[in-house]
């Protein structure tokens, strides 16, 4: 939590290394009470400093190195409450860029936050001073994606996501529509539709224009599939407990696109979400089924539980007949991409070399941080079939992320700019800043991209 106030305890992000220096140039009172309390600045550690009345006066918090702002992401929930705190930098070795600051402002904001939808919490955050226009528009945005994934399925199917699209589309002054049900099959999205008909809650293509028609064109599509029980080829139950987070490229997608709309990017933003529930009954598509997708291209199911690329691929058909100057998707589309690059790294792949070199020197500065693989063309004969286009599911259990990437590319024309980001939206262990539950994952990265390259 952020607020404007000008009476503040200060608080002091501190190297080690600079720490006895900076000590020297303080008080004696300071002094003494450090040396009684044997503090050295660690990483991780945190010092209130009192006044002479006992009062708290300033708070020191070790940090890494100049660039460690995620160190002040333990603070809010770690500082007491009743105060209002702003971040001084007067101990840090070297000038901190107004950029490099309102990550700080950042790292606070997101470490604020908590999930409360469904249990109260156990305290209120500690108040930052605001300063950073830019960082509280992305830590709102960031927050509208971890509230969306951690809220479960029952309260969150593709209904309650097209509410959520549409909701944001009215604060930003966006247009919105939905395709849903039979609607699908008449404009031809039989993936979107036969992916999600097994449900009591109708699948639906979500539909966001924002912008000038005159400003470059840029497309988002999130895989919304609201809870993944695998379909027929049913997930164990242990590997569906985390299911309720399959929407987590939709949610990436709609604060990305927050972050955009709020910030008056001068780009003509389209967003597209095939909001779904892969779920089990009588009508559920079957293993060895054939999809005749919008693109005309023809499908065979080698495993329902490989459905993410199914609807994924019917709403980048949509995306490119538009020829936008760059196409991004999102998804949380392949546990193989999770066995490469762990949970905590994207994996993203892309058919322009020049932007996905930008991409990742953007995600290293930003520590945002992205892994590019192999779009490798000799692993497409993996998806053969012999009796459609392409296969859904590899022939092998070898390569998951590249062979899903690879499906996604034959609905993509080479000559449009296409980025696409395989991710685990999730944290599965708390950091400061960034709690256990869903997060954003390269929305920081794309934002200071598209700033870069469109401002």
């Amino acid at each position: 939590m952020t607020l404007k106030s000008t009476k503040n305890i200060p608080i002091y992000p501190i190297v080690a290394s600079g720490f006895s220096r900076w000590l020297k140039k303080q008080d004696i009172v300071l002094q003494n009470w450090i040396a009684s309390i044997n503090y050295a600045a660690k990483p991780g550690t945190i010092c209130l400093v009192p006044d002479a009345s006992g009062h708290l006066a300033s708070v020191l918090c070790g940090v890494n190195d100049e660039n460690d702002f995620w160190s002040v992401g333990q603070l809010p929930l770690t500082l007491p409450d009743n105060a209002q705190y702003s971040i001084s930098f007067s101990a840090f070795s070297k000038k901190i860029s107004a950029q490099m600051q309102a990550r700080f402002q950042l790292a606070w904001d997101l470490g604020s936050y908590q999930f409360t939808r469904y249990k109260k919490p156990s305290r209120s955050p500690a108040k930052l001073h605001s300063m950073h226009t830019e960082a509280t528009v992305l830590s709102e945005s960031i927050y509208l994606v971890r509230d969306l994934i951690n809220t479960p399925a029952d309260d969150m199917g593709p209904s309650e996501l097209a509410h959520a699209a549409e909701k944001l589309a009215k604060q930003c002054n966006a247009t919105f529509h939905q395709t849903v049900g039979k609607q699908l099959l008449e404009k031809k999205f039989n993936a979107i539709h036969t992916v999600g008909r097994a449900s009591d809650d109708a699948p639906r293509l979500l539909d966001i224009v924002w912008g000038k028609k005159s400003h470059p064109k840029v497309t988002l599509v999130g895989k919304g599939v609201c809870f993944d029980s695998g379909g027929l080829d049913l997930k164990p139950s242990s590997y569906m407990l985390l299911m309720k987070k399959d929407m987590g490229g939709a949610a990436n997608v709609l604060g990305l696109a927050r972050a955009i709309m709020q910030s008056k990017l001068p780009i003509r933003l389209r967003v597209l979400i095939p909001a779904v529930e892969n779920a089990v009954s009588g009508s559920a598509y079957r293993p060895g089924d054939i999809i005749t997708m919008r693109s005309g291209k023809t499908v065979e199911i080698g495993n329902t539980d490989a459905e993410g690329r199914l609807v994924l691929a019917d709403a980048l058909t949509e995306a490119v007949s538009e020829s936008p100057d760059l196409l991004i998707d999102m998804a949380t589309l392949t546990g193989a991409a999770r066995v490469a690059v762990g949970t905590e790294l994207v994996a993203f792949f892309s058919n322009n070399d020049a932007i996905a070199q930008t991409i990742l020197k953007v995600g290293d500065k930003e520590a945002d941080y992205l892994c590019r693989l192999p779009l490798f063309a000799s692993y497409r004969d993996g998806l053969n079939s012999t009796i459609a286009d392409i296969n859904n599911m590899g022939a092998d259990g070898y390569a998951g992320a590249i062979q899903a990437a690879l499906f996604l590319k034959e609905f993509v024309p080479d000559e449009i700019p296409w980025l696409h980001l395989d991710m685990m939206a999730w944290n599965t262990r708390s950091r400061p800043g960034r709690p256990v539950g869903g997060e954003a994952m390269g929305v920081r990265a794309l934002f200071a991209y598209l700033r870069e390259r469109f401002c």
